[in-house]
């Protein structure tokens, strides 16, 4: 999947704000953005009586409500998705996504902090850096909160030009870590089946679903 880096803070710290700032750099350096907003409290975002309410109620497993300009996909799910689960659903047309919550993930992390607001979360795992609003005395790589060119940099660096090239591979909807090999072979394989096929051209993105169902 795409690089995920979780945007994180205490309420009013300018989280929102500061992923706005980075979609608008990081667009206009030529990248695909997508987000994800964790909400920890309990959201109707269909209501009794709605159309998309009466189909999950029927019994659909998900539902799209689509427009002419935009589009959004309902499912249940019995427990809290992860953000690598919610990303998935995403899809892999995206260079990055930007996380806003999400403090208890496994994804690489950038604290935003004022100083008005209190100290620095504790205890965060994966912190690759802060933005702060004053000097602060710990070894996470800090940014003022008008540096935005040098996060940009940083995501750019350290999570998009790496992952330009990417095979992923997702088995029962779990992704599957690759070595360097299996996704060099993998990727050697499908290309090398394909390119045999009339009618492809340059090939920038390639998907393949297989499901195999007990007789």
């Amino acid at each position: 999947m795409p690089p995920i880096v979780a945007i994180i803070g205490k309420s009013e710290t300018g989280k929102t704000t500061l992923i706005e700032k980075l979609i608008q750099e990081l667009k206009a350096r030529g990248y695909r953005v997508a987000t994800i907003k964790h909400t920890p409290q309990d959201v109707a975002f269909d209501q009794p009586d709605k159309d998309s309410w009466r189909h999950i109620q029927a019994g659909s497993e998900a539902t799209v409500i689509s427009a002419s300009d935009r589009m959004a996909l309902i499912k249940p799910v019995v427990q809290a998705l992860t953000v690598d689960q919610i990303a998935h659903y995403l899809g892999e047309d995206y260079d990055i996504i930007l996380a806003e919550g999400f403090k208890e993930s496994n994804a690489p992390k950038i604290e935003v902090h004022r100083k008005a607001i209190g100290p620095p979360l504790s205890a965060i795992r994966k912190r690759i850096a802060i933005v702060t609003d004053e000097p602060l005395t710990i070894k996470t790589r800090q940014f003022s909160t008008d540096d935005v060119k040098g996060l940009a940099n940083l995501l750019e660096d350290g999570f998009i030009k790496p992952q330009r090239k990417r095979v992923i591979l997702y088995v029962n909807n779990i992704p599957v870590t690759l070595t360097t090999f299996p996704k060099q072979l993998i990727r050697n394989t499908l290309l090398g089946m394909v390119a045999s096929l009339k009618g492809i051209g340059q090939v920038n993105t390639l998907e393949i679903f297989l499901r195999d169902e007990p007789d």
